[in-house]
C-alpha cells in the first residue's frame, strides 16, 4: 500500500535542499537579448509556451550538449538554439507544432517524440490531453544526444524518476519541482544529490503559479 504524502513531508522536501546548498555562482538571470522567435499558429486543447522568463541561461556555452525535457512547443529550446550547436527537445504531446516552430525558425533542435520515464511506455497527460509514447530515462537520453551540459526539465513531476548519478556530468540545471498531485513523492535521494553536489537557488513561486509546483530549481555544479 502506498503510503500517502503528509504536510510534513512536503515541507521538508520543500527545505531540504536549503539546508545544504549555497547560492553562489548561479546564474542571475534568463538570457539577455531575445532573440526574434516566430510561432505556428496551431488550434490545440492545451496550453502552447511560448515565454520562458522563469528560466537563466545566459550561460549557455557555443559548445554545450543541451536537453530540453518538456519543450512544448519549442520556446526553450529555440533561444536555447541560438546560444548551442547542440540542442535536443522531448516532448510527448505537443511534438507535432514544437517540430514546425523548430522548421520556421530554421533552428538546429532535434526531438525525441516522448518523454522522461523508466524506458517503459506509459500515458502522458498534459492539459486535458492524454496520449501513450514511448519513455526515456535520462540516462538513455544522454546517449541520445552525446551528453548533457545544460538541462532544463519541465516535465510535470516525472522529474522525481531521475537517478541521481544521472546527473553527473551536467555543469546547470534549469528544473521545474512538482509536488503533489501534479507529480509523485519528491526523491529524497536526488535532492540530497543536487544539494552535495551543485550550489543553487530555488524560487518558489514560478511565474504561472500553478497549484502543486514546488518552485524553479536554478543550479550549477560545484568544480
Amino acid at each position: 500500500m502506498r503510503t500517502p504524502v503528509t504536510e510534513d513531508d512536503l515541507s521538508a522536501s520543500a527545505t531540504r535542499l536549503a539546508r545544504s546548498g549555497n547560492p553562489a555562482g548561479v546564474p542571475g538571470a534568463p538570457a539577455a537579448k531575445e532573440p526574434p522567435i516566430r510561432f505556428a499558429r496551431c488550434d490545440l486543447p492545451c496550453r502552447q509556451i511560448t515565454s520562458v522568463p522563469e528560466y537563466r541561461f545566459s550561460d549557455i556555452r557555443r559548445e554545450d550538449h543541451v536537453i530540453d525535457i518538456g519543450a512544448n512547443v519549442g520556446a526553450f529550446c529555440i533561444r536555447a538554439a541560438h546560444l548551442s550547436n547542440h540542442v535536443l527537445a522531448v516532448e510527448p504531446v505537443t511534438w507535432e507544432i514544437l517540430e514546425e516552430n523548430i522548421r520556421v525558425n530554421q533552428a538546429r533542435v532535434k526531438v525525441i517524440r516522448g518523454a522522461l520515464g523508466d524506458g517503459n511506455p506509459g500515458p502522458v497527460t498534459w492539459d486535458g490531453i492524454s496520449v501513450s509514447v514511448p519513455t526515456y530515462t535520462l540516462r538513455r537520453i544522454h546517449s541520445i544526444t552525446g551528453g548533457c551540459d545544460f538541462l532544463k526539465c519541465d516535465c510535470e513531476g516525472a522529474e522525481w524518476l531521475i537517478r541521481p548519478g544521472e546527473l553527473a556530468g551536467i555543469r546547470r540545471i534549469e528544473m521545474e519541482l512538482h509536488l503533489p498531485p501534479i507529480g509523485g513523492r519528491p526523491s529524497g535521494e536526488l535532492l540530497d544529490y543536487i544539494g552535495r553536489h551543485y550550489d543553487f537557488e530555488i524560487e518558489r513561486r514560478p511565474c504561472l503559479g500553478v497549484f502543486g509546483v514546488m518552485g524553479i530549481l536554478h543550479a550549477t555544479c560545484r568544480e
